[in-house]
């Protein structure tokens, strides 16, 4: 009740990018005040024993710097990232929109962040949590797209045994050239690729850490039938539908819809159903969806379950609609 009230006028007084850093500070600050509101409705996906379905997209928390405050927000699983090898700056500022009457945002943040081993030191100081933790890869914006695999491997190898996922994310619009390996081809030879370092790393390691990708919104249908087919025949363990679209046609009229980047939120809603509909047709429960984009209340988190999607994930939503729409979605889905 409080944050529509007091909290959502203070953040959205500042810029968005700084109103971000600002919320997820504070909240870190206060997280011993937060009773901890974790809804448990335990279900098993990857393997893995998710305490409920809800999770928190990548991209809040580029660089597991937030896990304390973010971890008592009820969330069954954080993702965390994207993070690449190296540090960097992303994209020049402004670079954040908020498209507030269509509760929708746009950015073009550029994998902007402070590199694996930041984020993983920031890991080690975590307390036992009850969450699970996904970590996002990416490459960095210097390497070029065809040497993109040397960045995943490289990337995978570090945080393999820091989390308990790791995504694939070949879907920013935000670093030239990511997506073309979405394309048949260049995918074919990323997932071999990463299929290879995977069984290294479980000999090494004596452990398996599932692995999942994360594609965009704005495939053409003719790409979802190929792209099923390579996570199958590649042994990934998950697929996340979907990243931000480049598509505005949904927000047009707005001042900010001229901006270049990625849309998230509610104008995602449409195409993000989709995308799910059309990937759990084709793979037909053989690998698991997590479903993100536009999800904002339990009948929409209700509706990708019965579409298919085994597990959910938030991100705009919580900006717009404060905090308790976590447990107000956990304790209303079935799954």
């Amino acid at each position: 009740m409080l944050y529509p009230l007091l909290v959502r006028p203070f953040v959205f007084a500042q810029d968005a990018e700084t109103a971000h850093e600002t919320s997820l500070e504070l909240l870190n600050t206060f997280s011993y005040l937060i009773p901890n509101t974790l809804h448990r409705k335990p279900v098993k996906v990857m393997g893995l024993d998710f305490p409920n379905p809800v999770g928190l997209a990548a991209g809040l928390d580029k660089n597991a710097d937030y896990l304390p405050g973010l971890g008592r927000l009820g969330f069954g699983f954080i993702e965390v990232g994207t993070v690449t090898p190296r540090a960097q700056a992303g994209n020049p500022k402004p670079r954040l929109f908020r498209l507030t009457k269509h509760n929708s945002i746009i950015n073009r943040m550029g994998f902007n962040n402070k590199g694996v081993d930041y984020l993983l030191n920031n890991i080690r100081q975590l307390p036992k949590h009850d969450y699970i933790l996904g970590i996002n890869i990416g490459k960095n914006l210097t390497t070029a797209v065809d040497k993109a695999l040397d960045d995943y491997t490289l990337a995978l190898q570090q945080v393999y045994t820091s989390a308990d996922y790791i995504t694939i994310n070949i879907s920013s619009p935000n670093t030239p050239g990511l997506r073309n390996l979405q394309s048949e081809e260049a995918l074919e030879a990323l997932l071999k690729g990463i299929n290879e370092c995977r069984k290294g790393l479980q000999d090494e390691h004596q452990l398996n850490r599932p692995i999942a990708l994360k594609v965009a919104p704005d495939l053409d249908n003719q790409a979802i039938a190929p792209i099923s087919d390579l996570l199958v025949k590649y042994n990934i363990d998950a697929l996340i539908a979907t990243n931000t679209t480049l598509d505005k046609s949904n927000v047009m009229g707005h001042p900010a819809a001229i901006e270049a980047g990625g849309l998230s939120g509610a104008a995602l809603t449409d195409k993000s159903r989709q995308v799910l509909y059309q990937f759990h047709q084709q793979l037909q429960d053989q690998i698991p969806i997590i479903s993100a984009g536009g999800i904002d209340s339990p009948e929409e988190a209700q509706l990708r379950l019965d579409l298919g999607a085994k597990l959910v994930q938030l991100y705009s939503a919580i900006i717009f609609k404060g905090p308790g729409i976590i447990n107000k979605i956990t304790k209303s889905i079935t799954a």
